[in-house]
């Protein structure tokens, strides 16, 4: 996948976030152990979203798309968000897989809420 398919692809979640209510707060945000692709708000939860995007038909879950070692590195960054941003908001781990067509255009999506808790355990 090149970097064009992985913005595609957060754009698209992004999008669907916002439309269910979500308040974006960030989106590619960096720290020294890492990157999250979007920060959101949905009522009392912050959302730290990792999005995958694939071409063809097979999504995966999320325990294949986000390996133990990428649940840490999360996890970190998340918590160099926090310690930057008093939000009071409970926070939350999702995962989205994208799939795209041979154009590179996001055609489907599964998004899975609390994919993972900050102990790098899949619920």
């Amino acid at each position: 996948m090149d970097n064009r398919s992985g913005k595609t692809g957060e754009a698209y979640v992004a999008d669907w976030l916002e439309q269910r209510g979500c308040r974006i707060l960030c989106r590619n945000y960096h720290s020294r152990f890492g990157e999250i692709d979007i920060i959101a708000q949905d009522g009392g939860y912050l959302l730290f979203v990792e999005v995958k995007t694939r071409g063809g038909h097979c999504l995966g879950v999320p325990q294949e798309a986000v390996t133990a070692s990428k649940q840490r590195k999360l996890v970190l960054t998340a918590a160099q968000y926090l310690s930057e941003h008093d939000s009071g908001l409970q926070p939350r781990f999702d995962v989205a897989t994208v799939r795209t067509d041979k154009a590179g255009q996001a055609v489907s999506a599964e998004y899975f809420e609390n994919a993972f808790d900050a102990e790098n355990r899949f619920v």
